[in-house]
């Protein structure tokens, strides 16, 4: 009798087994190319979209570009031959890309870019992101009402710029610009490309603040390079007589705030991002069908709310928009 009841446990356990197996093998493979992870942004994107994958049972494997062009297009090669079922993309270079859209288009391989649109039209390409030209857009306006409001605006801005040639770049100077540049009174210095990497912002803006002594104002295209700015302010003694702005919602830029060594930061969670990157890639495979561009959303933050913000446990500012 022991013996019947062993055996029929250990069938109940290969049974039990083998489901498992069959489960496995059926979840959906999601693979994420990303263009770096040498940035806090990137990732948070990173591991929000890896720990949403994993919440919803699902494969997820994610490969570093290393902002390098050539192996992105390789690394996608590389997904689609393992059998992913959709790409997750975001781009090195929008139009650079290419190579790895065609790949994944001839292998029937939808494709969801994330924080950066592709060039070009691609079939079942929708991408998941935020208008950066919208945040550059709110940038503009807050520094317009800094230094003496519409009409009445004047003073010497630095603007530190992101990658040349990225759609990013482009769309967060562009934004700016388009208010900004109405006021007669605003000079606007257009710094090197920094990467937006913030050790490459010091390095800039030390030479900038020496040619530039008279500065009343930085807009820098993320937060890593807006604290590299407030970083050598405060080493010139000019922290309170220059005001900053950056982009992202980075958490020691939302405490910069906070403590007045910062004026403002324009919302770009980055753990939104990815979760929203992977339930729309699983909502394309379901076959859910979804605008071109799917936003999510954006906001401002200054010294007025930047403690609703606050919080030391994440790396930045949490921004859901409601439904």
């Amino acid at each position: 009798m022991l013996k019947k009841y062993s055996l029929i446990l250990l069938v109940f356990l290969l049974i039990l087994s083998f489901s498992s197996i069959v489960a496995v093998a059926d979840s959906p493979f999601v693979g994420f190319s990303q263009v770096t992870i040498q940035s806090p942004f990137y990732v948070t994107l990173m591991e929000s979209a890896e720990r949403t994958a994993k919440e919803m049972g699902v494969k997820f494997v994610y490969l570093d570009a290393g902002n390098n062009i050539g192996k992105q297009n390789n690394d996608v090669i590389d997904l689609i031959t393992r059998g992913l079922d959709v790409l997750l993309l975001n781009p090195v270079d929008p139009e650079g890309v290419a190579p790895a859209m065609k790949r994944a288009e001839d292998n029937n391989v939808p494709v969801v870019t994330v924080d950066r649109p592709v060039e070009g039209k691609y079939k079942e390409a929708v991408f998941v992101g935020r208008k950066n030209y919208e945040m550059g857009v709110e940038a503009g306006k807050k520094a317009v009402e800094l230094l003496g409001g519409e009409g009445n605006a004047s003073g010497k801005i630095i603007e530190i710029q992101g990658a040349a040639g990225g759609a990013v770049m482009r769309d967060r100077r562009d934004g700016f610009h388009s208010i900004v540049d109405k006021e007669e009174g605003i000079e606007i210095i257009q710094g090197p490309y920094c990467e937006y990497v913030r050790s490459q912002a010091i390095s800039a803006f030390q030479d900038l603040i020496q040619t530039h002594p008279d500065v009343d104002m930085v807009y820098a295209h993320n937060d890593d390079m807006a604290l590299g700015a407030v970083q050598v302010l405060e080493q010139h003694g000019k922290i309170n007589d220059v005001y900053v702005i950056g982009i992202d919602g980075l958490m020691e830029a939302v405490k910069a705030i906070n403590d007045g060594r910062m004026d403002a930061t324009v919302l770009n969670d980055p753990a939104y991002l990815g979760q929203l990157a992977v339930e729309v890639a699983l909502g394309v495979l379901e076959g859910e069908e979804y605008p071109e561009f799917v936003d999510a959303g954006t906001g401002l933050i200054i010294k007025d709310n930047a403690g609703e913000f606050y919080d030391p446990a994440k790396d930045f500012a949490e921004y859901i928009p409601e439904d």
